[in-house]
């Protein structure tokens, strides 16, 4: 069991940076003289010249074939979130690090736009982005993720979008131009309504009341748009499941789907410190309804259980999840984005950015 250590640093979920599990050595942050602490880091980028654009999804229990993923690390600082391993590739840390060392695909839109001018590029529906935010705070000032879907909109291929930011709305002139043609479809996670416990589970991400303002925008704007309450953390949000739900469909929403906390590697010692830290007293309550859907365990891999858990409770979710959306009149159609307007650009306009 995970002991905490350090104190909660003021906007980082993460307060440790704990050693790269594919590294024998790693340098930590030192600790600030005067109060003994790790001082909060300033955000760097750091130029990523990923050669191929586009990941390809082979997870039976992801529903895309195709990622873009512009940024690399996640400023928002969720302390739950699954995609903090994925740093560890790099050779940066789980925690700190991955809030703080931005990998930034700067010319992720002209290397879309080569991809889409392509002849073997057979149009298919993106997903933006399926690990880190694509709307996270660097995005406001560095504009990537407006730039690729100008593209998108440009070359009419479908998207879809995962966020939990506000800044989303900034695009809905693209977004509105793809919609005409049944290509967008945006996702707006939505973890609690309570704004003292998203203030410190995701520190930089957009208060809840924002992101439910984010669909109702987006739905005026008649842009397909739904809600993802993701991820639930039993013991500790599962009780707002149905409120959240409530709260969507009244701003716009037509769909809902979510998932069940996963933490793997690292990211199960950070969720237990930050437990330790903000939540003692419910901490191991938290973390014994986790091993209840994880057959004893924090987190298991398997495809069809990672993202739903198994056992009681996480039936209880499910049905309760399956009566509240059928009450609210969400998820009565599938969301298909169409292809059929695809139009593939010309090569050498990459002036355009």
């Amino acid at each position: 069991m995970s002991q905490n250590k350090h104190n909660p640093i003021r906007g980082r979920g993460a307060s440790d940076n704990p050693a790269n599990r594919f590294e024998d050595d790693y340098l930590d942050y030192d600790l600030d003289e005067e109060t003994g602490q790790k001082p909060s880091q300033e955000t760097k980028l750091i130029r990523d010249d990923t050669k191929e654009i586009l990941s390809k999804n082979d997870s039976p229990d992801i529903p895309f074939i195709y990622g873009l993923n512009p940024y690399r690390g996640c400023e928002h600082g969720c302390i739950y979130c699954y995609a903090r391993p994925t740093h560890e590739y790099l050779g940066f840390s789980a925690g700190l690090d991955f809030e703080s060392r931005i990998m930034v695909k700067y010319d992720a839109p002209e290397k879309l736009r080569s991809k889409f001018a392509s002849k073997r590029w057979k149009p298919t529906a993106i997903t933006l982005s399926g690990v880190t935010d694509p709307f996270q705070p660097v995005e406001r000032e560095l504009e990537i993720t407006r730039n690729c879907l100008k593209v998108f909109a440009e070359a009419r291929n479908p998207v879809g979008i995962i966020t939990k930011n506000y800044l989303v709305t900034r695009d809905i002139d693209h977004l509105s131009e793809l919609a005409e043609y049944d290509a967008a479809h945006v996702t707006l996670s939505v973890t609690t309504l309570d704004r003292d416990l998203a203030r410190v589970m995701e520190p930089r991400t957009s208060q809840p009341y924002r992101r439910l303002r984010a669909i109702e925008k987006l739905s005026e704007a008649g842009i397909s748009v739904g809600v993802n309450v993701a991820p639930i953390i039993p013991g500790l949000t599962d009780h707002e499941c149905a409120d959240i739900l409530k709260a969507a469909k009244e701003a716009g929403a037509s769909h809902a789907g979510y998932t069940i906390v996963r933490l793997p590697y690292g990211v199960k010692d950070l969720f237990q410190d930050w437990l330790e830290q903000y939540f003692p007293d419910r901490k191991e309550k938290i973390l014994n309804r986790i091993k209840d859907m994880r057959d004893g365990k924090l987190n298991i891999s398997e495809f069809g259980k990672r993202f739903s858990g198994d056992g009681a409770f996480s039936d209880q979710i499910r049905k309760m999840f399956a009566i509240q959306t059928k009450k609210l009149g969400l998820n009565e159609h599938d969301i298909k984005l169409s292809t059929k307007h695809f139009r593939r650009p010309e090569e050498g306009q990459l002036h355009l950015f």
